[in-house]
């Protein structure tokens, strides 16, 4: 005697159970954005209050002669006779339009400023990371390649030297040699490619060392694995198996890395910038500082967090294309 059975059909649980979960992703998106904006309202408030620690910048925007009452006037001007709840509560509200305020130096929207000093930065910032990831990616490669041998330890050696040399005393360095005892190409300066060698090698050093070290340690731990040696077997090259099996899996530690260095070669021109004259953010920064113009030295620090902020959140977004392990633990 046969049975009948009929098939029951799927629940909405089982249709949905091999989709993506939108809601999930969505949801971590808008959980590290509010994060974000967090870290940059603390960021602000902290900068806001720390700046005005160096001192009243009436002191230096006026002659020494300057009487009290001429101070008082400049001081009344420009909003800083208002008790510093006042200034705060101005300051942030501010800053919901997206409005810095004006330099107490230039007399100009904080804006402009940066908007005309913006792409000095970002255009040392981009050939600094160029030069990093056509070093960094080679070398740490053929360091894992040929662990032990001589590359490896010529490779090894670099990054020591990168990682414990700091910034300035390679510009000066490169100054010394490239433009002092060869003449080969200028000290300081704007405008042109030649301006720009010794400030982005200066500012890509570290950089270098950082990526390429992290690389390797990365791609020999996974040179390590079973599915490396599988491809082996199978017959593929020892380099067609690091770029096409290894790079890829070792790829999540350094992308973080190098989102890192994003923000560190944006923060790091400061002293690179200062060093060349490099007319960039960093060098508005100091010059900023120096004269105690509140507003631009909020905005110039709120620049850097912001970058640092939004580089992570990127980073953290493109883990779900390079691993689909991470797309589905979300």
């Amino acid at each position: 005697m046969s049975t009948l059975t009929l098939d029951t059909p799927p629940t909405p649980a089982a249709t949905t159970a091999h989709r993506p979960d939108r809601t999930g992703l969505l949801r971590a998106v808008l959980k590290r954005l509010a994060t974000a904006l967090f870290v940059l309202l603390c960021t602000a408030t902290v900068a806001f209050f720390l700046v005005r620690l160096s001192g009243d910048p009436v002191k230096i925007l006026l002659p020494p002669d300057a009487t009290a009452e001429q101070e008082q006037v400049l001081r009344h001007s420009l909003g800083l006779d208002q008790s510093l709840l006042t200034q705060y509560l101005d300051y942030l509200w501010g800053l919901l339009h997206l409005d810095f305020g004006a330099s107490l130096v230039y007399g100009q929207p904080v804006s402009e400023i940066l908007a005309d000093r913006l792409p000095a930065t970002v255009e040392l910032a981009a050939a600094a990371l160029a030069l990093t990831l056509v070093i960094a990616v080679p070398a740490g490669i053929l360091a894992a390649m040929r662990r032990g041998r001589g590359t490896d330890h010529t490779v090894m050696t670099g990054v020591l030297l990168g990682q414990s040399t700091p910034p300035f005393w390679v510009g000066i360095l490169l100054i010394l040699v490239f433009a002092v005892w060869l003449r080969a190409l200028p000290a300081s300066g704007y405008g042109t490619f030649a301006h720009l060698i010794l400030p982005a090698v200066t500012l890509a050093v570290y950089s270098v060392a950082v990526v390429a070290r992290l690389l390797r340690s990365s791609l020999i731990d996974v040179l390590s694995s079973d599915h490396i040696r599988s491809a082996r077997a199978k017959g593929f090259g020892p380099l067609q198996v690091v770029l096409r099996h290894g790079v890829r899996n070792a790829s999540l530690p350094v992308v973080t890395v190098v989102g890192l260095e994003v923000g560190n070669l944006l923060g790091g021109a400061i002293l690179t910038e200062r060093v060349f004259s490099w007319p960039g953010v960093g060098q508005l920064t100091v010059e900023a500082i120096s004269n105690r113009d509140f507003p631009l030295v909020q905005a110039t620090v709120l620049f850097f967090a912001a970058t640092f902020v939004v580089v992570n959140l990127l980073v953290d977004l493109s883990y779900s294309f390079l691993d689909p392990r991470v797309r589905t633990s979300r």
